[in-house]
Order: C-alpha cells, then structure tokens, then sequence
C-alpha cells in the first residue's frame, strides 16, 4: 500500500538528507579553505572540528525539515513551495547555528564564511535532489507504478471536478477507482469513472483493503449521512479527506475561526480588511504613487504635448468608474480619442481598428502610458498601485448579474496594475478569467505579493497586445 511506502521513502528521504548536510558542509569548508585559498592557514580550524557539529547540525536540520513539512507527499504540491520549504527550513537553522555558536557558545574560530557556503549549498543540493526525484516519480507513476487508489464517495460537482483535476495531471499519481452513490444507476460513466454501487457497500469495499483513500464528495442533498460515512472510514484507518459541494462559495484557503470549540468558515476572507494591513498598503501607495510621479513627470509632458497636437480637446479623460465599497469616482487618463458626444463613450468597448482612437492614442494604449496619470488617482485615495482593475458603472451592472462573485473586486481599492494585468488578462480578455485572478490576489494579498506584482509588470513591460 502506497502508505506504507511512504514511510519507507521518508526514511530514505532522511538518510539522503544527512548525507546532503554533510557533504555541503564539507564541500563549504573545502571550497573557502581550498578553492579561495591556498589551504588553511595558522589559527584556521581543522575539518575535523567542522564534521564534528555535524553531530548536532544533522539532527536539527532534519527536525526543521519535517516542522517545515519537507517530508509531507508533494504530488499535489507545485514546485516552488517545496523549494521555499527547503529555504525557509536552512534559514531558520543557519540563523540557530549562528546564535548558538558565536553568541551562546562563542566559538569565534568558526569561519562564517563557511557557514553561509554551507547555506547556499545545501539549499542547492537538496533542492535539485527533491527536483531530479520529482521528475523521476513523475515518470514513474506515468508507466503505472507508485499510483494512489482513490474511492469517490457521492457523486456531485464536487465529484466531477475531482475527477477532472486527476485526469488533468496524471502526474500526481491519482487513480479514480470509482464512485459510490446511492442515487445514480450501477455502472454510470463519468470520463471513464464509473458508479460501483451505493454508499452502504463502502465497508465491503474498505474491508478489502485495497484502497489508499477515500474522498468523500457528497451532494448537499445527501450530507445526512456524512457522519456516518466518516465514522466508517476512521474505523477502517484509511486516509479521508473531505471535497464540499459548496467549494464555489468558499474560497480556497478558507479563513476558520475557533468559536469556543465551534469551527466557523468565512465564506470571504479578505486580508486587507485588517486595519493594520490597509494602513500598510495606503503608506506604500503613498510613497510609490509619489516617486512615480516625480520620476515620470519628463515622460508625462512629452505625453501631454503629443495629445495636445495631434487633436483638438482636453489632454486628460476622466471617466466613471466604481471602486471601493462600490463608491463611483473619476479616472484620469491621457486623452487616446478624438472628442466625442458626452456620455458616448459609456456605450460600448473601445474594439480594434476603432476610428475613434487617434494615432497617438494606439501608441498610448498600446505601451499603457495613457494610464499613468492614475498616479494622481493613488495619491488621492481613489486607486492602489496594485488592485483589480476598475470598470464602468454601466458595465458593473451588466456583470454583477452575468458573473458570479464579480462584485467581490470591490472589497478593495482597484489598482493601476494587477494580478490579472500581469498574467496577460487585460483589454479584451475574458472578463470570468480575470475575475478568478482578481478574488485570488484578494484572497491572497501580502505586502510582498503586491511588490512582486510591481516587479512583474515591469518585467513583462507595458506593453498590451490586447489595447485598441
């Protein structure tokens, strides 16, 4: 059973882990002493003394490693997680070796040089270990070995999603190796999963032994007998785990409070609800939209006196939009149009090839330097440098009905850019995708996801493909 060869594989795991340690501990000292220097000089500590901390470096480490889940399956688990893991794990342990040596300890003659070697090494080992192994079960599981049996309990939404993600990544390992339910007919195909029978044939089935899970995947109509179903299962000893039906109206990572022993699931949580975090991000915009303003003041004349010749009318546009808590406010952009009737523009799209655009407005838009007096917009409190964008009023209308969770946007300020923006969902693009990216970065915001947004709309340029 897969379970049992887990255990094995973590102990394996463990050995190849230590034998890592010591080896990017060695490769450190060899590596300062032999490689930057001619050998070890007068006073230097020999590499005996080095392998002797790994007595106690060894057992620490592998310790972090499993508090930081290194050795928790990773099937499921994307690539850079496990790797942040394997960071997050060194660096709490560079950080306790340094403190108990050189400050409980005080053994100066350690060379820190060494030490931060060993950091870099070791993170790089083991990570390129866990990659070449992840590659290699990958490969493995694709030739039928290593697979993972999984019993569907009720067939439902939640179900057909299941099986949809194990068939998307045959990767993981996933087999489906059937469902029970008590309301669909034997034999029912889904996708090549079929119906075996209904739920009360779940204890023969576990008696058997041959399954490594069971997710129990419900309808809402049938959650009476959840209880029951998770009892069978925990007398059994299989590994359950539970898939709503209702996974549409949560999100992801759902936010549970502990109400004297009540578990309670916010339907939304939104982390810049929290005063401290709101403030943060105002101050941040503050600055930002500031030091924009300054260092992008040459390019937003030369903006202004190409609009102001190439037709008659304003340099600035401000439209309608709606953002936080639904208040409207008005957006500012450099005028990418030839003048118009007043409330013509609030009809429809601008589309490709659109007459109204003047030739300095397609550079405009197509380089998105007809956005950047939204900077004025951040310093006054309208906008955030990073946020969902913000629509029209008369387009809110139309989608709050047509998109589900649509309005949850404007739970926070909209952005200049966003998490949408820099995953290639802007101008004519799919509204429900952008949506999803959108609730996502609400649901998800730190201050350092908001700065790799930044980072990554000035990686990726400003230039929009979809601008018309």
């Amino acid at each position: 059973m897969i379970k049992d060869n887990q255990k094995v594989f973590n102990r394996i795991m463990v050995l190849i882990d230590a034998c890592i340690i010591a080896v990017s501990l060695i490769l450190a000292y060899i590596i300062k002493f032999y490689v930057f220097n001619a050998g070890p000089g007068v006073g230097v500590l020999p590499l005996r003394d080095y392998i002797g901390l790994l007595v106690y470096i060894i057992p620490g480490y592998i310790l972090l490693y499993y508090q930081c889940d290194i050795y928790s399956p990773k099937r499921t688990v994307r690539r850079k997680f496990e790797i942040f893991g394997i960071v997050k794990a060194n660096s709490i342990g560079l950080a306790a070796l340094i403190i108990i040596l050189y400050m409980i300890v005080r053994e100066f003659n350690f060379s820190r040089s060494v030490m931060a070697f060993f950091f870099m090494l070791n993170v790089f080992l083991t990570s390129l270990f866990r990659l070449v192994l992840r590659k290699m079960l990958r490969k493995f599981r694709s030739k039928g070995f290593n697979l993972k049996h999984i019993l569907l309990v009720g067939y439902s939404r939640a179900a057909e999603e299941y099986v949809n993600r194990i068939l998307e990544n045959p990767q993981w390992g996933y087999v489906v190796c059937g469902i029970l339910d008590d309301h669909v007919p034997i034999d029912t195909p889904y996708k090549g999963v079929k119906v075996l029978g209904p739920i009360d044939g779940l204890e023969a089935i576990l008696a058997a032994n041959e399954m490594d899970e069971i997710a129990i995947t419900l309808a809402l109509k049938d959650y009476d007998f959840l209880e029951h179903i998770v009892d069978v299962c925990e007398r059994s000893g299989v590994h359950t785990k539970f898939i709503p039906d209702y996974n549409s109206l949560i999100p992801t990572k759902p936010y549970t409070e502990d109400l004297m022993g009540l578990p309670v699931i916010n339907i939304r949580y939104v982390p810049l609800s929290n005063t401290g975090s709101m403030l943060l991000k105002r101050a941040v915009d503050i600055i930002g939209s500031l030091l924009g303003i300054i260092l992008v003041s040459p390019v937003m004349l030369i903006c202004a006196l190409m609009v102001k010749l190439s037709s008659p009318g304003p340099v600035l546009f401000k439209q309608e939009r709606v953002g936080l808590h639904n208040k409207p406010f008005y957006m500012y952009k450099f005028r990418s149009m030839a003048m118009q009737e007043p409330g013509e523009e609030k009809k429809a799209w601008t589309v490709k090839n659109d007459p109204r655009v003047t030739g300095v407005g397609k550079i405009l838009r197509g380089t998105s330097l007809d956005e950047l007096p939204q900077l004025f917009n951040i310093l006054k409190g309208d906008m955030s440098l990073v946020g969902p964008r913000p629509e029209r009023p008369h387009f809110v209308e139309k989608f709050r009905d047509e998109i589900p969770r649509y309005m949850v946007k404007h739970q926070v300020r909209p952005g200049l850019t966003g998490w949408a923006q820099v995953n290639g969902l802007r101008g004519d693009t799919s509204i429900r995708k952008r949506i999803e990216y959108d609730i996502y970065y609400i649901e998800n915001w730190t201050i350092w996801f908001d700065l790799k947004i930044i980072f990554m709309t000035f990686l990726t340029g400003f230039i929009n493909k979809n601008a018309y």
